[in-house]
């Protein structure tokens, strides 16, 4: 771990961090029962980490350095997606007394977002001459 990974990383997180507050903004209007904003922000970030990892391996077609897989898969989908945010809404919910809005929040949440990684995973791995892999070292199952 250099100095340059980190600052690389950092970067992909304020990317991240930035996109996910404008996409949350933008949900507030129609977020007055449900966290919309967390959930698509968390669908979104999962389809990302699943269509980068698998479009950019190093044997694919399309590969990039790893310094560039670290800034998406680490520091852009780690800044943008919010797992601590669901925790806390669905918290919220379930103080509330909404324990049917919290049980839908997290079915949706969690289905969605593995449905949404196995996705970008498919579509990649067919523009990417079939790759099977999404993740080439252990440090990129850490992103989110």
């Amino acid at each position: 771990m250099s100095f340059t990974t980190c600052l690389i990383v950092m970067t992909g997180g304020a990317f991240g961090t930035l996109a996910r507050y404008v996409v949350s903004a933008l949900a507030l209007s129609v977020s007055g029962q449900m966290p919309w904003g967390t959930l698509v922000v968390n669908i979104t970030g999962s389809f990302l980490i699943g269509f980068f990892g698998t479009l950019t391996l190093a044997h694919g077609r399309f590969p990039v350095s790893e310094n560039w897989r670290l800034f998406v898969m680490i520091g852009m989908c780690g800044g943008y997606t919010t797992f601590s945010s669901f925790s806390l809404q669905t918290l919220d919910l379930l103080r509330q007394g909404a324990l049917s809005r919290a049980l839908v929040n997290v079915a949706a949440s969690v289905v969605l977002c593995v449905a949404a990684v196995a996705i970008g995973h498919q579509v990649a791995a067919l523009m990417n001459g079939g790759a099977t892999e999404v993740a080439q070292l252990p440090l990129e199952e850490e992103a989110s």
